[in-house]
């Protein structure tokens, strides 16, 4: 065996010089040794070891009897002094492996300072635990589910503010003391701070922080909807969302919005194409119906990346049952309501040049006066009305029925001829006063009644050309349902 190998077995039995170059080996210390014939000697020990056997050399010498001569000898180091040297010096070592453990991290956080008591010293802290939603440091939060909670306690106060800005937002604890919210939608993309405290049944308090940004709008997507909240509305009033963002999961988006009616009419979702989503049911809805749409995409992912930011509960009346049908072939316009007829009156159609288009269609907007723009639409500068008045928009592509006061007063055309670009004209007179037939119509409807042309030598709507899903099968209808 070569030496190396021989002074390592040496080494492990604590004899020889120790380390190469003289120095200890780790994990070793040298101690004094009273010998059997009272020599003092030196070795190496392992130094958990080291410490016992000094504890014992130092016993042994306290009581040990002075050979002869002892008082004449130099008191430079009693076996006393160079016992408890070692000591101090084995529990330097063991402090010093100590030290080390806690650095590397694995001391209790929690541990408290020593108050000569028994237990861990955590008696002074509150057992209340407050959540923030929003967590410190993240991005994306929620503008509507944002708030704070307690367990174990209630809170005492919480102030949210806009980071950096310091504006207040304004909010309430609950009457049980259990959480706290935002008295309003929180905005997109903005940075916020949230410092909370509460106290537990010992009166002990608690705090929390949490400074974090909302999700921005290039990563969320809104769905503007209509009909209004609290709105009441005809008996052809869809549900209609239009999203800012194309949507990819059809099926995510649309299984968090449901539309059901006090009357239990069956209702179903159909996209037109990835940003618009329509509800309706089979038939037009009962009257006096209430109509109830829950929206629950706050965090839904419509697209990747691209997350729903909306949560809320609509709901709206359906009134009176009114559809007005109007024939091109004798230029009339019948309105019946509940199933009455209530007026019959002449109106004027789309000339031959620009027809009327034929089908159902909803009122979606109603205007007193209005500004039409032949440009807008397609017709260039044939016309340019300024007050166009008793207005209320068929379709998106510019379907009006409103008032005429610009027609030939000497050979009106109202039950005789068409003569619009595709609207349906009612006699009227300029500034939207005075007892017209234009003024009862619009007086009496609502958004959401339905006007049906028929007898037009043009086509039928299109379905998503304004809110006239009515001119889709029902079997066509709930194909387009994604759930």
């Amino acid at each position: 065996m070569g030496r190396g190998g021989e002074g390592a077995r040496r080494e492990r039995r604590g004899e020889g010089g120790g380390a190469p170059g003289g120095g200890p080996p780790r994990g070793w210390a040298i101690v004094p040794v009273l010998s059997r014939d009272g020599v003092h000697r030196k070795r190496w020990e392992p130094f958990l070891a080291a410490f016992a056997l000094s504890r014992r050399t130092a016993r042994s010498t306290r009581h040990a009897r002075p050979a002869p001569h002892d008082h004449l000898e130099k008191p430079v180091a009693t076996p006393n002094i160079a016992a408890r040297r070692a000591v101090v010096a084995c529990a330097a070592l063991v402090v010093g492996a100590l030290s080390l453990t806690a650095c590397g991290g694995s001391a209790d956080a929690n541990v408290g300072k020593g108050d000569g008591k028994s237990g861990s010293g955590s008696g002074n802290t509150s057992t209340a635990k407050i959540t923030i939603s929003a967590k410190d440091g993240s991005t994306g939060a929620s503008i509507n589910a944002t708030g704070v909670k307690v367990s174990d306690g209630k809170l005492t106060d919480v102030k949210m503010t806009v980071a950096g800005a310091g504006t207040a937002v304004s909010g309430a604890i609950s009457a049980d003391g259990k959480s706290w919210k935002p008295a309003k939608q929180l905005d997109r993309g903005v940075k916020y701070q949230i410092s909370a405290t509460a106290k537990d049944a010992s009166n002990r308090t608690a705090a929390a922080n949490s400074i974090f940004t909302t999700v921005n709008s290039a990563n969320s997507f809104i769905g503007t909807y209509t009909p209004d909240n609290g709105s009441t509305v005809g008996v052809g009033m869809p549900v209609s969302f239009n999203f800012d963002k194309v949507i990819g999961d059809k099926k995510a988006v649309q299984s968090h919005i449901t539309v059901s009616s006090s009357s239990g009419q069956r209702v179903v979702g159909h996209w037109f194409g990835a940003q618009r989503l329509d509800f309706r049911p089979e038939a037009y809805w009962k009257a006096g119906s209430k109509v109830t749409m829950k929206i629950d995409l706050d965090g839904v992912e419509g697209a990747n990346g691209v997350f729903g930011v909306q949560k809320k509960t609509v709901t709206f009346t359906v009134g009176r049952s009114q559809v007005s049908t109007v024939d091109v072939s004798t230029q009339t316009m019948t309105v019946v309501r509940d199933g009455k007829t209530v007026k019959s009156v002449p109106i004027s159609a789309g000339s031959p040049q620009h027809t009327t288009y034929n089908g159902q269609m909803v009122i979606s907007e109603r205007f007193a006066q209005t500004r039409m723009n032949g440009s807008t639409v397609g017709y260039g500068g044939e016309y340019d009305i300024p007050d166009v008045p008793h207005a209320m928009r068929l379709t998106s592509s510019g379907t009006f029925i409103h008032g005429n006061y610009w027609y030939n007063r000497g050979n009106p055309p109202f039950g005789r001829q068409g003569t619009s670009h595709g609207c349906v004209g009612l006699a009227d007179v300029q500034g939207a006063q005075g007892d017209t037939v234009a003024k009862w119509f619009y007086d009496n409807s609502l958004v959401g009644d339905v006007v049906t042309v028929k007898n037009s030598p043009d086509k039928t709507v299109a379905p998503d050309n304004g809110l006239n899903g009515w001119n889709m099968s029902w079997s066509a209808w709930t194909a387009g349902s994604a759930v």
